[in-house]
């Protein structure tokens, strides 16, 4: 997934590290394993970054050192491309054979390959997309950094909301389906970029609008400009960023994800009503969903489980030894309220299912008579290739197990999930401007063979 915030400061009177470290520091969601910030005085770049959160990497003194007009800051959640420093972003190289530029990426290459065979290599050395990228814009000299990025665009096939610095300019494009975000914002009269619109909310910026599908946006000191390049595509914004990715005070598109997750709720007591004592949520990001069920089912919600909040998303850690020890330091029932009920468990999806059967049985040994778990979502039955971990088809629960036996392998009393249509009425967008194929396997992007080879495989 990842998150890009960039920041183009016409009046010079900013401190645009700072405003970086706060607004990478409320898209610490889409990312948690690295992150970095790179800022220009029109002169030089310079960059920190590291391992970590970004509260563990910055600090006032690092900060300090960062002084200049432009800063493009990144935090890292990897899907290609080892988790280490190497690949932290944001990621230099050398454009024109003199330039230093600096790049950040959210989104996934499906063609990653077949780049490397144009380029003449068998695999980067760190296996990133962001540095095949890198390696194109060494590759494809041109007088105008703008006209080498739409070269780019023309040879990367998939999924990419990428922004591009310089010492003197910021550069932001998206791949012709959108399925990424990036959304630009004002600040005074300063422009900045970001991967949700939560991170201008956090340093009081005003959002204008998305960065359109295929558009390459360039902020310099005359100002912001616009070039749209011809598409004949649909727009296919990834679902799971409704679901479950995006905070829920960001809009995109125009749609608050809080109210379009409240309305998946309703739906889904709607499609899925159950006799129950009690709701509770699966926090934070079956919440709203949790809210809504509750609204629409009449049925009371209350908060049965305390999240320890300093324990990060368990989705998106690394390795599945990790996924689970987070799950079991990460929520603790309390028992008093569960004794004897009937409960109701809303979360916003089940991906592998190992998370959502430790938490039915919390619940159980909290106490609970029956325990019924509803989900906000469709089932997940096909893995992402556009930049969501959800590695191969054999570990999809949903891909693997029909209904009855992913009920039975939770432990719950009962199991029901929200369908299709009930999902793209809540968002209240086309499904045509949708990417869900992870629910239904109509991949907007033709995946090659050979990539499709790596995950649409039972193990």
């Amino acid at each position: 997934m990842c998150g890009i915030f960039a920041i183009y400061d016409q009046e010079n009177n900013k401190n645009v590290a700072k405003l970086t470290y706060f607004a990478l520091y409320s898209l610490q969601h889409r990312g948690q394993e690295s992150a970095g910030i790179t800022v220009s005085n029109g002169k030089e770049m310079k960059t920190h970054k590291n391992m970590g959160l970004v509260s563990q990497i910055f600090d006032e003194k690092k900060l300090s050192k960062l002084t200049g007009n432009l800063a493009l800051g990144h935090v890292r959640y990897s899907t290609t491309g080892s988790s280490n420093i190497e690949n932290a972003q944001p990621f230099e190289t050398i454009w024109n054979d003199k330039e230093k530029i600096q790049i950040a990426h959210n989104g996934n290459l499906v063609n990653f390959d077949r780049i490397c065979s144009h380029l003449g290599i068998t695999i980067p050395t760190n296996n990133s997309d962001t540095e095949l990228i890198a390696l194109l814009l060494k590759k494809l000299k041109d007088p105008s950094l703008e006209t080498t990025i739409q070269k780019i665009i023309q040879k990367i096939t998939g999924a990419y909301s990428i922004v591009i610095m310089s010492k003197e300019k910021i550069i932001a494009f998206r791949d012709p389906y959108g399925i990424r975000p990036l959304c630009l914002g004002r600040l005074g009269s300063s422009y900045v970029l970001a991967s949700e619109s939560c991170a201008f909310d956090i340093i009081g910026a005003q959002y204008i609008r998305e960065v359109e599908p295929g558009e390459i946006i360039t902020i310099s000191k005359t100002g912001l400009s616009s070039t749209m390049l011809p598409s004949t595509t649909n727009r296919a914004m990834c679902v799971f960023e409704y679901i479950y990715f995006a905070r829920p005070d960001s809009n995109i598109y125009g749609k608050n994800l809080y109210c379009t997750r409240v309305n998946m709720g309703r739906n889904l007591a709607r499609e899925q009503p159950v006799k129950a004592d009690m709701v509770i949520s699966v926090p934070d990001s079956g919440t709203p969903a949790a809210i809504g069920y509750s609204k629409e089912s009449g049925i009371p919600l209350d908060e049965g489980l305390i999240k320890n909040r300093y324990v990060g998303r368990t989705f998106i850690s690394p390795t599945q030894e990790m996924r689970e020890l987070g799950v079991r330091i990460k929520l603790n029932p309390i028992s008093k309220i569960f004794e004897g009920k009937r409960i109701v468990i809303v979360d916003d999806s089940i991906v592998r299912g190992t998370t959502s059967r430790k938490i039915v049985n919390l619940v159980r040994k909290a106490g609970a008579r029956e325990v019924h778990v509803r989900v906000s979502s469709p089932p997940i039955l096909f893995p992402c290739f556009y930049g969501i971990d959800t590695a191969t088809k054999s570990e999809l629960i949903a891909a693997n197990m029909s209904l009855e036996k992913i009920r039975q392998h939770l432990n719950a009393d009962s199991l029901g999930y929200l369908s299709i249509r009930g999902l793209t009425q809540a968002i209240n967008l086309p499904s045509k401007d949708l990417d869900l194929a992870c629910l239904n396997g109509e991949y907007p992007i033709k995946i090659p063979e050979e990539i499709q080879k790596l995950k649409l495989i039972f193990k």
